[in-house]
């Protein structure tokens, strides 16, 4: 995700800072990429025309297109985006979605609908269960803190990087060691892609009674600098050591739980800052198989405080309904932090990709997007005293009970 410095103007003002800003990174851009190579990805409808892009195929309803976009476009769409508080937002299709382009676009309005459709039904109550309290409970942010420091410490995690799988390899390392001892048989693996060199790390704990049935909790592990003058470093501390450290966390947690009725799937996506590579990739493979994904918690950027301590962003685009609902609960019975409904647009995280093949998925966000961490896509993405590991803390506890709640429930999304 990302943005860079918002003005406290409003109205015209804003827009004409961002246009301006807009313009001088283009200079800037046009200076450092002279790429001619060109992707095709689906994005803003509005965005993909600000960047000259070529439009092959568009839903004026949902403003979404599939574009055809130069890298230099790509840095710009990317950048444009920033100056205007919002995320990337763009994924890139394969050769042969780009074919299709219309299908696409249908296919993501059909699941749009589908999802939504399915999810006008009552609302989740839970009951509060003690063992989940104290699991939860053992979340602790200064181990959160000991784990954050050690994945932003890697100079870069982008995928374009010479040693692009440096840190996936080292985690697998670590996560062998650190699940030791635990009450369940897991399995870890790295898998390769084909739209990028880096790979992404994935730990499966299969269900005791329906292990066809899966829950999946993921945040990507990649970093990125779109800056020009700091050279390549990319620690991001908030973008995504945090998300990546809270999953780290709830599964050393979890650890100590006994085998879930369903399975357990955590993954370390990689390339999300180039597109969404690898959860797109892997969620479109699980379309094709069939595989009974029940939900999808993603975390990306749990750190910065932005609206307050405790206060977070609960994205209400592209996001299932259902599952709101059931984190809404899980946060009222067990978290108690206070939930604000915000939108971040297409493309902002790796959800977008389990949504468009129609799975049903959630993302609670470190704040409004309004008021998310300025400093992320560059070198000063780094532990400061801006940022809130106790805020952390509560994504972690929002994983151990997601993954508690529904890997050991019977809960479905609703039938139509």
């Amino acid at each position: 995700m990302g943005k860079i410095v918002r003005s406290t103007n409003s109205g015209k003002g804003i827009e004409m800072l961002s246009f301006l800003i807009f313009n001088v990174v283009v200079l800037f851009t046009q200076a450092h990429d002279v790429s001619t190579k060109s992707e095709t990805v689906l994005t803003n409808l509005d965005q993909a025309r600000a960047v000259g892009g070529v439009i092959l195929s568009q839903d004026v309803v949902t403003n979404l297109a599939v574009a055809y976009l130069t890298q230099l476009q790509l840095n710009q769409l990317s950048i444009l985006n920033h100056s205007q508080g919002k995320c990337a937002g763009f994924e890139r299709l394969t050769a042969t979605e780009a074919n299709q382009p219309g299908v696409i676009l249908s296919n993501l309005a059909t699941a749009d609908l589908k999802i939504k459709t399915l999810s006008l039904a009552k609302k989740t109550i839970l009951t509060w269960n003690e063992d989940f309290q104290k699991m939860a409970d053992l979340a602790n942010p200064n181990q959160l803190q000991e784990t954050v420091a050690w994945i932003s410490s890697y100079p870069s995690r982008y995928n374009k990087a010479p040693n692009p799988n440096q840190h996936v390899d080292d985690l697998k390392n670590r996560l062998q060691q650190w699940l030791q001892g635990a009450k369940w048989n897991f399995q870890i693996e790295t898998i390769d892609h084909h739209s990028t060199k880096q790979k992404t790390l994935r730990v499966t704990i299969p269900g005791k009674s329906r292990p066809q049935e899966v829950i999946v909790m993921g945040g990507h592990f990649d970093s990125i600098n779109q800056g020009y003058f700091s050279g390549d470093l990319s620690p991001g501390a908030d973008d995504n050591a945090s998300g990546s450290a809270n999953l780290i966390e709830a599964l050393k947690i979890l650890k100590n739980s006994e085998q879930p009725e369903r399975t357990w799937e955590f993954y370390w996506y990689a390339g999300e800052e180039s597109g969404l590579l690898g959860s797109a990739e892997i969620s479109k493979l699980a379309k094709e198989q069939s595989k009974n994904v029940i939900a999808v918690l993603q975390l990306d950027m749990t750190l910065f405080p932005g609206s307050g301590e405790h206060v977070v962003g609960l994205i209400t685009d592209y996001t299932s309904p259902w599952l709101r609902d059931i984190l809404t609960s899980i946060n009222s019975t067990y978290v108690k932090a206070r939930l604000v409904d915000d939108k971040c647009g297409y493309g902002c995280s790796d959800h977008a990709s389990w949504h468009r093949q129609g799975y049903h998925a959630v993302t609670p966000f470190e704040a409004t997007t309004s008021t998310m961490n300025h400093y992320i896509h560059t070198e000063k993405d780094v532990i400061d005293t801006r940022l809130s590991f106790l805020h952390s803390n509560s994504f972690t506890k929002y994983t151990v009970l997601f993954a508690l709640v529904l890997g050991n429930s019977d809960m479905q999304p609703p039938v139509f």
